[in-house]
């Protein structure tokens, strides 16, 4: 059925905690990797900004590649269930190259994120103290590497930990979501809303959008504002029936986040129309942060709730996003796809010691060196992060979609489930790669030209590359090893 790896019972007890996660906890982690309140915080505005009232049907539609690529996963888990996710399975459909390549595309959304979640904790953390420190650059760096060091501890000390301080932080980044839509409803309702906008069906309307370009973007950006629901997944050997709880998770979390993305996306809507003056949503200057543009107006004295909501959003995804690259590049060490030292497992807190602190150190660092070098530098490879995520996501739809080739027509099922809606994920994943990358070849996309394109784009593209770079170093030393290996066995084997 696949090639590139040897049999799943072939490699199984990584040394990892079995059974420490339920279906509550591994929800809560899918739902704190995506951050969904830092998530809506810096790309509602710039949705809104592109296809106005008609934001709620961009996620709605922006959701559906999401749910299919979610339902590969959960059909791969429940065959294969392994920590490498992508990684694993991308090799066993196709072969271990293309498979590293998957884990190399999703170790670099989790450094490249790591960078920007450790900067908007930082800057948010001091904004509480006082408006301007948020802006000191020294200050906001050193605090995050900070967040970084301190959550890279927390997943060291074991995945139990990890997830009880995730049930505490979502819970409070929903509470402060329903503090905030609730004092909107309210000044809606009695009549101090900035500027009261009735809500219409045409909202959810995609057939009545003005600018197919301007649609297909606020797409993109809402498609983007999901990633993370497969966090769950990279815990699969750490969960409690890990065949079947991961998966119910990742598909829980996602239908959980659309919840919340569109009910947001109205409530805001209603609340700051779409006008260009003022706190209007149509206003650039309130694109970057629509909650605390809208803060004061909206929370009066308890405004501090939208900046802490934001702050502990950035914070908890910091911790979430270590966990599957260090899972994803254990995975890859254990079928000896990197040095043996990344399959290293703590005795006491049975997690990956190397991997964990090799993501955190690594992290630190890009994060830093691309401060020093150009803060507009740091802000495109943020923005490359899109061509990383929908490469992954659309790997894992086909890799579906081959594995299980020769039992799609054992059942309808099996046909809807492992085939038709992995391919249809895959297609719109692959499409979604290759309208960012032309855009990001705009050299007015981002803030960084080199040689008349976008930087953007060269940084997206060429840490992709890199990658097959790495990976044939790897390989080539591999054989190497294996020749020396079989050359000093035949010598010691060979009669005196």
């Amino acid at each position: 059925m696949s090639a590139g790896l040897p049999p799943a019972s072939t490699v199984r007890g990584k040394g990892l905690a079995a059974d420490d996660l339920g279906l509550a906890g591994s929800i809560s982690v899918g739902l704190s990797s995506t951050a969904p309140v830092y998530s809506l915080a810096a790309t509602l505005g710039f949705i809104i900004l592109a296809v106005g009232v008609q934001a709620p049907v961009a996620l709605i539609v922006a959701f559906f590649p999401i749910l299919f690529i979610a339902y590969a996963y959960r059909e791969l888990n429940n065959e294969t269930p392994d920590c490498g996710t992508t990684f694993t399975w991308a090799s066993r459909a196709f072969g271990k190259f293309t498979g590293w390549m998957g884990g190399w595309a999703l170790a670099l959304s989790g450094i490249v994120v790591l960078a920007n979640l450790a900067q908007v904790a930082g800057q948010y953390l001091w904004r509480l103290v006082d408006p301007e420190l948020g802006n000191n650059v020294p200050l906001v760096t050193a605090t995050g590497v900070a967040f970084i060091a301190a959550m890279t501890w927390t997943n060291y000390r074991g995945v139990d930990l990890s997830e009880k301080m995730q049930r505490t932080l979502i819970i409070v980044q929903y509470v402060a979501l329903a503090l905030f839509t609730g004092f909107a409803v309210y000044r809606i309702a009695s009549g101090q809303a900035f500027d009261p906008t009735q809500v219409s069906l045409e909202w959810f309307n995609p057939f009545a959008v003005d600018n197919l370009q301007s649609f297909t973007y606020a797409v993109l950006l809402s498609l983007f504002i999901y990633w993370g629901w497969d966090t769950c997944l990279a815990l699969n050997e750490e969960t409690r029936n890990p065949r079947t709880t991961p998966g119910r998770a990742a598909l829980i979390s996602s239908v959980i986040l659309l919840v919340t993305y569109v009910g947001v996306s109205v409530v805001v809507i209603a609340f700051a129309g779409t006008g260009t003056a003022g706190l209007g949503l149509g206003n650039e200057e309130n694109a970057g942060d629509v909650f605390y543009s809208m803060s004061e107006a909206v929370l009066g004295d308890w405004a501090w709730v939208a900046v802490v909501a934001v702050l502990v959003s950035a914070a908890s995804a910091t911790q979430t996003t270590i966990l599957p690259t260090a899972r994803g590049t254990l995975s890859m060490a254990a079928h000896q796809a990197l040095p043996e030292r990344f399959a290293r497992v703590h005795a006491r807190y049975l997690t990956p010691t190397f991997s964990t602190v090799l993501m955190g150190v690594t992290a630190s660092v890009y994060y830093v060196v691309l401060t020093l070098v150009s803060e507009n530098f740091l802000a495109d490879s943020i923005a490359s992060l899109g061509l990383f995520i929908a490469f992954y996501y659309g790997l894992t739809g086909f890799a579906s979609v081959w594995f299980f080739r020769r039992t799609l027509r054992s059942s309808t099922r099996n046909l809807v489930f492992r085939g038709i809606l992995p391919l249809l994920g895959a297609l719109m994943m692959s499409a979604a790669f290759l309208l960012s990358a032309a855009d990001m070849l705009d050299p007015a996309y981002g803030s960084t030209v080199f040689l008349g394109v976008g930087g953007t784009f060269l940084i997206g593209v060429g840490a992709l590359l890199l990658g097959v770079g790495l990976m044939a170093l790897w390989y080539a030393s591999a054989r190497r090893r294996e020749a020396a290996d079989a050359a000093i066995a035949a010598y010691t084997a060979a009669p005196m």
